[in-house]
Formats: structure tokens, sequence, C-alpha cells
């Protein structure tokens, strides 16, 4: 332990104008988890995963505050995330999203204006306002280079050695802690807790990559420089120019590859079909790119 914390201090990272925003992202996206669970989850016991789900269930037998327990609880896998997932920038931004999570589940509720019995009574609604706002919070401490602590450490660790994505990597990690909410409260409200899970982890994918999603175009022509010149000079898009052959014919073909926005590909299929109708267009999905003409790859 004493290793541990010499490490810690000697390799934590200096001040930057980077590391302030992803400390605002990393408060946004813990209180809204705060936020989710105090007003959608906690008063209809519908359990959240993982360490907070099993804070949940004690709290409901015992009283004991949530977020304490909370933050009681991540402790461990506040070392193995140390160890695995990024080091000291890792460990101080983790520690930072536990606590703003657990001081802000014990302290809303005091609010005079906090409705501590939630906003519906409606299930369906709880899981689905639940699910959604949770996920966000999670992107947003994603963004900011931290975790939510919790199995959250887990699924980030479990996505990061087997590329598992984050919504599976959730329902993997979680289950244990349904099965017994739904020993503790009823099996209705641990399906409904399963939505929510499911519905956190694509609400987190979706906040994580933004509204950063464009297309990608393959095209397969024998006329490239009219198709690349259009393409260039109509659109003022980038495009490379590779060299394949056809494995049925064994005649050389050129190959188009250039990024466009989504409202820009009907435009780039008339333009390549103007400059050669007999072309092959494949049109794909890329969740993110950087660089000219799209976002800064330097922050």
């Amino acid at each position: 332990m004493q290793v541990f914390w010499r490490n810690f201090f000697a390799q934590r990272p200096r001040f930057s104008w980077g590391g302030l925003r992803d400390y605002g992202l990393i408060t946004a996206g813990a209180i809204l988890q705060a936020l989710a669970w105090r007003l959608f989850m906690v008063p209809q016991n519908l359990a959240n995963g993982g360490i907070a789900g099993l804070a949940q269930i004690i709290n409901y037998y015992t009283g004991w505050p949530l977020g304490v327990m909370v933050f009681i609880g991540n402790v461990p896998l506040f070392i193995l995330g140390w160890r695995y997932l990024g080091g000291p920038r890792f460990a101080m931004r983790t520690a930072y999203a536990v606590f703003v999570i657990s001081f802000f589940t014990d302290t809303l509720p005091l609010l005079p204006f906090f409705p501590s019995a939630g906003l519906t009574q409606d299930l369906v609604l709880n899981a689905l306002y639940g699910g959604v706002i949770t996920g966000i919070g999670y992107g947003l401490v994603y963004r900011g280079q931290g975790t939510s602590g919790g199995t959250d450490i887990l699924a980030r660790i479990l996505t990061n050695w087997w590329n598992i994505p984050i919504s599976q990597s959730y329902l993997v990690t979680d289950a244990l802690t349904i099965f017994l909410a739904g020993l503790s409260f009823s099996w209705e409200n641990a399906l409904y807790s399963l939505l929510i899970l499911y519905i956190s982890g694509v609400a987190a994918e979706g906040s994580t990559e933004g509204s950063n999603v464009v297309r990608t175009v393959l095209i397969i022509t024998n006329n490239p420089k009219p198709v690349t010149d259009k393409i260039l000079v109509e659109m003022e898009r980038g495009v490379t120019i590779l060299e394949g052959k056809g494995a049925y014919t064994g005649e050389g073909r050129s190959i188009l590859y250039s990024v466009v926005t989504r409202s820009e590909v009907e435009h780039i299929k008339s333009l390549v079909r103007e400059a050669d109708p007999q072309a092959f267009i494949v049109v794909g999905q890329a969740h993110e790119v950087l660089g000219e003409g799209f976002k800064p790859l330097m922050k």
C-alpha cells in the first residue's frame, strides 16, 4: 500500500486546461447519475448495477447511507482500476467521480425542494428516464477520461481487454446484482432493472461518441479522374485513390475512398452517377473522424 501511494503522488499529472475540462465533464456526469438514482430508481426499488445496486439492497434492509456505502465499496475496485486503466490519471479522476456521486446521492434528499418520493410511480417511465440519464452521465464521465467506479471499472477492463461493447459489459458485470435485487424487491423490478442497464449502456455509448457519426464512401470506377474532380471541387472533400483488381475479371480498378457527413451522402452519390454511371458505391458508417474538415485531432 505504501508503494501504491508513493507511485500515485510521484506520477500524478500536472494541471492543464484540458484536465480542467475533463473534470467539468466528470462533475456533470456524476451529478446526473446521482439525480437519476434518487429521482427514478431508489424511490421505486429499481436497482442500479454493481456496487450502487448492492448498496441500494443493503440500504433497503438497514437504512445505512447509500453514498457512504458506495464510496467504501469502491475502494478495492479503485485500486484494481489504478492497476489496469491508466494509473494515476485514472485514479484521481475516478476517485473524484466516486466522491461526487456519493456526496450528491446522500445530500440531494436533504434539499427542501427535492422530490424524495420520485417524480412518478410508473415503472416504465422510471426505467426509461433513469436509464437514459444514467447512461448520459456515464458517457460524460468517460469523455472526461474517468469512470464512475463500481463494476463500471470491471466493464471498462472487459471493454479494453476483449473489445466487448460497453452495453454488453454492463450486462455481464451486473448480473449478480440484478439477481439479488429480484430476491430483495421483486422479479418485476429486477426485469425493469435489466432494462435500465441496457438503456444506460446504449446511452453511454451514444454520449461517449457524441453526434460525430459520419459516412465513409468506397467508389469502384473505371473513370477515377472525373469522379475525383467532382468530389474535390464541388464538395470540397478529400479523396484517396487506391489500386485494386477484380477477383473475377483480373482487371485493375481504381478505388476511391472519401469521408462525408450524413447530409452529403445523396450529393456524393449524385456526383458519382453523373461522372460514371457504371461505378460501384459502398456507403459505410464511422463513429468518429478526426482531422482536416472534421473534428480536430488535437484537443
